[in-house]
């Protein structure tokens, strides 16, 4: 399990402190998938790179299976089960698809193994496999690839960074069908989403919700998502999201 403890995060801008996440408390459970939602500017993002070691708190604590990771480096809480799926997914020139593969999964990976990774992500593996991860490769391209090595690599807590961004319309329902498959096979796992997509809201258990750096709510999506529906400044409707804008996947 994975909790946050009066967690508070600060920038300096113009020589002034400027709070971006407030005081935050909250639990996310073992075996569950969580989506975490707001208005632009309420800290999701920052929230997640927190949790992931990229950014450290100014105040509060983090606890991950019983352990206080607050001073825990990146790599010290990827060993310990986390994993990060960024916006904008870093390149690797000189290494090639497969190779990134086997090197998330951290064992022995076959070449079959590596392919069905790439297909549940919507890439045809023949033309993957021996792909250089360089600027050959488009950002949806390198986006499925990164989702590719996060499903290889079968963390305790993974979390995505609003996956959606930058994805065409068709890779976006293939990864809706993914965030299924996981949901179904987490048990003891824990997935973690920053999302504004109503689709991915639909299949969360739980929901979080922050406001201006703030926790605004968190409950079981039941509860949680007739609300958030209603209010556009919460969650921006999915059906007027130009998910293909941008889209260089394909």
């Amino acid at each position: 399990m994975l909790e946050l403890k009066n967690i508070t995060f600060q920038v300096n801008e113009d020589n002034q402190e400027k709070e971006i996440i407030r005081d935050i408390s909250l639990r996310i459970p073992d075996g569950k998938l969580v989506v975490v939602t707001g208005p632009n500017g309420g800290g999701k993002s920052t929230m997640a790179r927190l949790i992931a070691g990229i950014e450290k708190p100014a105040s509060g604590e983090i606890w991950f299976d019983g352990q206080n990771i607050t001073d825990w480096s990146v790599t010290d809480r990827a060993r310990a089960g986390i994993s990060f799926a960024f916006q904008q997914p870093v390149r690797f020139k000189g290494l090639q698809v497969f190779d990134l593969l086997r090197l998330a999964a951290g064992k022995s990976l076959t070449m079959a193994g590596a392919c069905d990774y790439l297909s549940k992500v919507g890439l045809c593996a023949r033309d993957y496999i021996d792909r250089e991860i360089n600027a050959s490769l488009s950002g949806g391209e390198l986006k499925r690839i990164e989702i590719a090595t996060v499903l290889a690599r079968g963390a305790k807590l993974t979390i995505f960074d609003e996956p959606e961004a930058g994805i065409d319309l068709w890779s976006f329902q293939n990864l809706i069908e993914v965030f299924r498959e996981m949901r179904e096979q987490v048990q003891d796992r824990s997935i973690l989403i920053i999302s504004h997509q109503e689709r991915i809201l639909n299949i969360a258990d739980e929901l979080i919700v922050l406001k201006e750096g703030r926790l605004s709510s968190q409950g079981m999506r039941d509860e949680i998502l007739p609300d958030l529906i209603g209010t556009s400044s919460a969650v921006p409707d999915c059906r007027k999201a130009t998910l293909g804008k941008g889209a260089d996947a394909e």
